[in-house]
């Protein structure tokens, strides 16, 4: 390529940040090529924005074009070689982007269903645990480490799965996980033990967390940033989805009459069914493993072997690569006291999810007297809570950072901006505490706690849409360090909420409980107020978070 070509590249438009609502790093810790183990430069030396729409086409500081997230940093002689094999132009048909649009939506349907069989087998077990304690002689929270180890592998998880499927590709990383996955399914429903049952639990989780790594990367191999921001947006409400249906199903399976192993048996059906699905319908979708396919096959064909792909100019070494995914999360985690915060919050309300998988069973089961089917339903409203935060994130609160991004043009909209939904969710979230704590006297309607449950998930999907997007943008050069740091204290949180939340309703009383959950809502609640206020000051005495204002 010429210098007038390289310098006509520079003239290109760079592209304006699209707002969504939930980026694929979020829950599944896609890692972007400025924190993969990939990347030669050096951070220090290289300083990229990290788009939350994430397509190739991103602009750095100086307003070049560099690699889209995910994809492996190349230095320039070897990104302009004329061996590099990439898309043969726009309308490649190997490109994902261009598949039929409904294909496309598949594909995304697919992705959420697999995180929906992730989330749905954390939670499936409450329903079942009146059998489990009778037939292992266990004490309840030795059966509640059912659900507690489970979601502990969620720490363990995303820090393999997704540098694998940066690697490998995310087809190869979901089958061989899912596999697996199933097949500790069967040893769970064949188990004869408690440790066996707890360790298939664990390891059922880490291997089961491959979705939340790979799933929202297809969704953003597939679409572009005008589409992508709906998509994902639709596709956030899997993980709440997921907990709400698994008592149910537990439930419904425990007042039925069928053996607590029926439902490892369902959880195991389910899974192979996903793996099936994706093993005959879904293609691979990252672009430089199908680079990588290009490349061999134009060997094959040419007979050249000088044709090389993305990832097959790389070469770090293994302990490189181990420092890069392991070590840097938690280093940026603990020199950064606003992410710090900020993942304390996430991580508490995290943990209050999956509190409720004990506390409900304690109001409507023991309290107004209904069965474990019927208990498990109340979980419902929560899920309708999250739908309706989705919606109105999108028809309200991510138009107006929309109508933002003319405004701060050609610069990225502050991430400040993003912190709005989480001033309603603060108070919301501390409100249902206290709704659902006051009114479950026995005395009182069921419907009044019920209630409660609507608006917790409302309040958890604006807190979560807003803090996950502002740590996207607010730490550009290490994006996926920050997200893969607060996911694992988040996971960890939600492992161990489960094992005292017993104990702290049954002797403080779920009002005072509440209360108490509550009060410590209300602690929290000013840290988006207070990034709000002093976030650019913050951000420019980061030595992570660099500020273009």
């Amino acid at each position: 390529m010429s210098s007038a070509d390289l310098d006509l590249e520079k003239q290109r438009p760079i592209p304006k940040p699209a707002g969504i609502p939930l980026d694929s790093r979020v829950d599944t810790l896609q890692l972007p090529p400025i924190d993969s183990p990939y990347n030669r430069s050096s951070i220090a030396d290289e300083l990229t924005v990290v788009e939350s729409h994430g397509s190739r086409g991103n602009a750095n500081a100086d307003g070049d074009l560099v690699d889209a997230p995910g994809e492996p940093k190349l230095d320039e002689k070897t990104e302009h070689n004329r061996y590099l094999v990439k898309w043969d132009g726009p309308d490649d048909p190997e490109n994902p982007k261009n598949w039929s649009v409904w294909y496309r939506w598949y594909i995304t349907g697919i992705a959420g269903l697999l995180v929906l069989n992730a989330t749905f087998a954390s939670s499936a077990p409450s329903g079942v645990l009146g059998q489990l304690i009778p037939e292992f002689q266990l004490s309840h929270t030795l059966a509640v480490l059912t659900i507690s180890l489970f979601v502990a592998g969620y720490c363990v998880g995303p820090l393999l799965w997704g540098p694998l499927s940066e690697q490998y590709g995310r087809k190869p990383i979901v089958l061989v996980a899912f596999f697996v996955y199933t097949g500790f399914q069967i040893g769970g429903a064949l188990a004869q033990n408690t440790a066996s049952v707890l360790i298939f639990r664990f390891l059922g989780g880490t291997f089961a967390a491959s979705p939340l790594t790979t799933s929202g990367g297809m969704i953003a191999d597939i679409w572009d940033a005008d589409v992508r921001g709906k998509a994902l947006a639709l596709f956030t409400l899997a993980p709440f989805a997921g907990p709400a249906i698994g008592p149910i199903v537990g439930g419904y399976i425990d007042v039925g009459g069928a053996s607590w192993r029926w439902l490892f048996w369902v959880l195991a059906m389910f899974a192979a069914a996903c793996f099936f699905l994706v093993l005959f319908t879904i293609p691979e979708t990252y672009a430089p493993v199908i680079h990588s396919r290009k490349a061999a096959r134009r060997r094959e064909e040419t007979g050249d072997p000088k044709y090389f792909s993305e990832l097959e100019a790389q070469d770090l070494h293994w302990k490189q690569r181990m420092e890069n995914v392991l070590g840097r999360p938690f280093k940026v985690l603990f020199m950064e006291p606003m992410l710090i915060a900020i993942t304390l919050y996430m991580s508490f309300v995290y943990g209050c999810i999956y509190l409720l998988f004990e506390a409900y069973p304690i109001v409507f089961t023991i309290g107004h007297h209904l069965n474990a089917g019927e208990s498990g339903l109340m979980f419902l409203p929560l899920f309708s809570g999250g739908v309706l935060g989705v919606i109105i994130y999108l028809i309200y609160f991510n138009p107006l950072y929309e109508a933002q991004i003319p405004k701060y043009a050609p610069k990225m909209v502050p991430p400040e901006q993003r912190l709005l939904p989480a001033f309603y969710g603060g108070p919301l979230l501390m409100i249902s505490f206290l709704w659902f704590g006051w009114t479950s006297y026995t005395s009182i309607s069921l419907w009044a706690p019920l209630m409660s449950g609507l608006f917790m998930g409302l309040s958890v999907v604006f807190i979560f849409l807003a803090l996950f997007n502002y740590i996207i943008d607010a730490y550009l050069m290490v994006a996926a360090s920050a997200l893969a740091s607060s996911t694992v204290v988040r996971s960890a949180f939600g492992a161990g909420f489960p094992l005292f939340s017993t104990q702290m309703y049954e002797q403080l009383n779920p009002r005072w409980a509440s209360t108490l959950l509550a009060g410590i809502a209300l602690l929290l609640l000013p840290i988006p107020f207070v990034l709000y206020r002093y976030g650019a000051y913050i951000r420019r005495t980061s030595k992570y978070a660099p500020t273009f204002d």
